[in-house]
């Protein structure tokens, strides 16, 4: 087997057939052996139902794995395990993947010898961003979307790597660092406040990165497209998400550090009031909206603050 195809899904079954309908189009595949495997991670809904619906009317390969553990990463770590194809790539199920988008990303892995790549993902131009977003293009990113321009480019895994939503692997890789860590990343659908947690892909790649003979390439004609739900168009979510990754950098930082009160590293002291005076004078400035971006930087503080006090 060439390719396996990983959704990794929770209660979101009513996503999978339009993600499954963009694979059965993909071009330029005919030579290659792949499949699709659909990972249920515990879900409630009619996840199984429609999944074995898939299996038997789809013209493409779907088979289907059951994860019990709740968390995107455990869902992660079975499809890693189960996958057939010597490479591997994941695609959430709010995702649309561009015609090209395989061939592209097969490609990429094959030629270059590959560890890992990851293409371009552009959010649902049927989106409607509020005012708050389109001040603050950079916030972008924290809805899933990355672009690093039309050229193809080899990157180093820290600054710049693939984001969750279009990520793909050789199968070497579990050699190197192993499986995702089950302790970080979104658990359950990621409505409520203890379910947005992040940064289990920069962990990762991080990992893969800190092995020097690794190779991580960005591929730009492996485009697919987000589909975002309400609830990730609120300023609830962008400041729940930047807690919570404050949160989770500080409950997992085992650094000695010999400044502290009540366990808090002094110097986030001064940044955190620093950043709350430019809140402030950007809000004077420029008004509430323009002014967002700098308060969920203040809320990633309070969530490291929140998080070295449940340390100690």
């Amino acid at each position: 087997m060439d390719f396996t195809v990983i959704i990794c899904t929770y209660n979101r079954s009513n996503n999978l057939p339009k993600c499954i309908a963009a694979l059965e189009q993909q071009e330029n595949t005919n030579q290659l052996n792949w499949e699709v495997l659909i990972v249920d991670n515990n879900s409630s809904d009619a996840t199984e139902t429609i999944v074995k619906d898939l299996i038997n009317n789809s013209k493409i390969k779907i088979r289907y794995a059951f994860e019990q553990k709740q968390g995107l990463n455990h869902a992660r770590n079975l499809g890693m395990q189960n996958a057939l194809g010597k490479y591997f790539a994941y695609l959430d199920d709010d995702i649309t993947a561009a015609p090209q988008w395989l061939s592209s990303i097969y490609k990429s892995l094959a030629e270059n010898d590959a560890d890992a790549s990851g293409g371009r993902i552009h959010l649902d131009p049927a989106i409607v961003l509020p005012n708050w977003i389109k001040l603050n293009p950079s916030m972008y990113g924290f809805l899933g979307y990355q672009d690093y321009g039309d050229q193809p480019m080899r990157v180093d895994g820290i600054k710049q790597y693939p984001f969750g939503g279009n990520m793909a692997f050789n199968r070497r890789v579990i050699e190197k660092v192993g499986f995702f860590n089950t302790q970080l990343g979104r658990k359950g659908e990621g409505f409520k406040k203890n379910e947005l947690f992040k940064g289990a892909e920069t962990d990762y790649f991080h990992r893969l990165a800190a092995n020097r003979e690794s190779k991580i390439f960005y591929t730009p004609d492996a485009i697919v497209y987000h589909h975002i739900l309400p609830h990730q168009l609120t300023k609830k979510y962008f400041l729940t998400i930047h807690y919570n990754a404050g949160y989770q950098k500080a409950l997992h930082d085992d650094t000695i550090y010999k400044r502290t009160l009540l366990g808090i590293p002094l110097f986030i002291l001064p940044q955190t009031l620093r950043a709350i005076f430019n809140y402030f004078k950007i809000v004077f400035l420029k008004g509430f909206d323009s002014a967002f971006r700098q308060r969920m930087t203040v809320t990633h503080f309070f969530g490291t603050i929140s998080g070295f006090l449940h340390k100690k």
